[in-house]
């Protein structure tokens, strides 16, 4: 898994669901340093949300060519607070989390859970190593149906930016392997 490089709003901290923001220029390097790490690689399937920070790092990293666009890895819909910060929904809703409280007029845990069981499934079907580049919560999301626990268990497992994660197994039971290693060093 790779989380999509910098932008000025994940820079922010505002909440980046839908909205097709392009890369910071720090998310582009980290983008070409993530191809760096992972190449030389084989991947049976690189899929990458169709949302254009996600496939501009895909691009970067050197697999644009061999990638297949997913829906299912768009990131969350944060409905009616889509570009804002944690801090400022707070000011209304104290104590706010986007895991225990969802969001008004978007997705919902399980909802996101639904589209990363559909990721999970097609990866488990597979011969061969999958590569997956989409977003933070989605990424988190997907990790944690990966390894069995509800989609509201992602809120454990922070990811960075340009960072990548393995979801592997540990004999026959499912495992994350690496987690939230970053592409190029924090600024």
């Amino acid at each position: 898994m790779a989380r999509h490089g910098e932008t000025e709003w994940s820079r922010q901290g505002r909440h980046t669901g839908r909205t097709d923001i392009p890369l910071a220029d720090h998310g582009r390097g980290q983008a070409v340093e993530l191809g760096r790490r992972l190449a030389g690689h084989p991947f049976a399937l690189v899929l990458t949300s169709p949302l254009q920070r996600a496939v501009e790092t895909c691009a970067l990293a050197g697999f644009g060519d061999a990638s297949e666009l997913s829906e299912d890895l768009v990131e969350w819909d944060y409905g009616d607070y889509e570009g804002m910060t944690t801090q400022a929904i707070r000011q209304d809703r104290p104590g706010w989390s986007l895991w225990a409280d969802g969001v008004p007029n978007g997705e919902t845990a399980v909802q996101v859970g639904q589209r990363a069981d559909r990721i999970v499934a097609r990866v488990r079907g597979l011969e061969g190593d999958a590569l997956c580049f989409a977003h933070g919560h989605l990424l988190r999301v997907l990790a944690a149906r990966w390894i069995g626990l509800p989609a509201v268990g992602g809120r454990l497992l922070l990811l960075g930016t340009g960072s990548t994660g393995i979801a592997g197994w540990e004999q026959e039971v499912p495992a994350i392997e690496r987690w939230n290693e970053p592409a190029a060093p924090s600024r």
